[in-house]
């Protein structure tokens, strides 16, 4: 199992292990190497590698699936710039933290981003300082209505089906009436609010050190991590760099639906194997979806193909030249 250089794709066997790691990212040597078909030592050589180069990490998602499907609070951005001032648009934007994510399209003098923002509001980003940066020559914000899937939700496709289920850690829909949501979307009370807190950066901390930084103790950290696991609300997500999947081209894809196909339409997206992100949103654009392919012609035959029959009447397609920023960041491969 090759590491990936910057500019090289993983070997089949360490793709595996990216992809196992989506499915539980606190999946022992020992789970992984046995449904993987590989040796523990193999397992925990190859995630000391890829974790310590900096290629993979794996988070507490910052976006995990809100209650109810909603995403009150977040708008998505398209911001379009004088050439020549890309980059300190982007920069500006960068340093912000109600920010969490930034890409730049290929055609130069373009933006994405996501800002967080109070449902309803007048945000002084969108209605007065963009507006007011003489750089910034177009600007169009929607709020997100309904989330369809959330990129913690894909699974790079090298597993098959049995080998995704045996590596799943749900198994139990959480309990009637838990305590309020938590900062991550999901139920919690105190105590796993304080550990999904310590998880945040690194979702693989062993037991021990969570007990150190919580002050919890151990059996009261095993415990509650099980019950996490068990009810599907330790929702982690693996941070690695597409090109390292073999996925070389992300596209986002703004889509008019009539309103009869919309849910339709975006369960649709959700279940497609190369979308990563799938949003009801305000605007004309009322479908968002965010997908990888292995290249332009697979790019191609989803637009010509997999897109036909749900009630989409437009599609614009803008393909990412560069992912600047993601909360946490993300995990490139590293060089050597």
């Amino acid at each position: 199992m090759a590491h990936a250089s910057a500019d090289s794709v993983l070997s089949p066997g360490d793709q595996r292990l990216v992809a196992a790691l989506q499915c539980d990212g606190r999946v022992s040597a020992e789970r992984a190497a046995q449904v993987l078909g590989v040796s523990p030592a193999t397992v925990r050589r190859r995630l000391h590698a890829l974790i310590g180069d900096g290629v993979v990490r794996v988070v507490v998602s910052p976006v995990a699936r809100p209650r109810g499907g909603g995403a009150a609070g977040a708008l998505f951005l398209r911001i379009r710039v004088l050439r020549g001032k890309l980059d300190t648009i982007v920069a500006a934007l960068a340093a912000r933290d109600d920010i969490p994510f930034i890409d730049v399209t290929t055609s130069g003098d373009e933006i994405f981003a996501v800002a967080r923002t109070e449902p309803g509001s007048r945000d002084p980003l969108v209605f007065r300082q963009l507006p007011s940066t003489q750089a910034v020559t177009a600007l169009e914000s929607a709020t997100i209505l309904h989330v369809f899937r959330v990129v913690s939700e894909w699974r790079h496709q090298v597993l098959s089906p049995a080998e995704r289920a045996a590596l799943d850690p749900a198994a139990a829909p959480p309990p009637e009436g838990a305590a309020s949501p938590g900062p991550y979307g999901i139920e919690a009370d105190a105590v796993e609010e304080a550990l999904l807190d310590a998880l945040a950066p690194d979702a693989r901390l062993p037991a021990a050190a969570l007990a150190t930084r919580t002050g919890l103790p151990e059996s009261t950290v095993r415990r509650r991590l099980a019950r996490l696991a068990a009810q599907g609300r330790l929702v982690t997500q693996v941070l690695v760099d597409p090109r390292a999947l073999g996925l070389a081209i992300e596209a986002k894809l703004l889509l008019h639906v009539a309103p009869d196909h919309l849910a339709a339409a975006g369960r649709a997206l959700a279940d497609h194997p190369a979308v990563h992100g799938a949003f009801a949103t305000s605007g004309p654009s009322n479908l968002h979806a965010a997908a990888y392919f292995t290249d332009l012609a697979a790019l191609y035959g989803f637009l010509s193909r997999d897109l036909t029959g749900l009630g989409i009447t437009h599609v614009e397609t803008a393909i990412v030249s560069r992912a600047v920023k993601r909360t946490p960041a993300l995990a490139h491969p590293a060089v050597g």
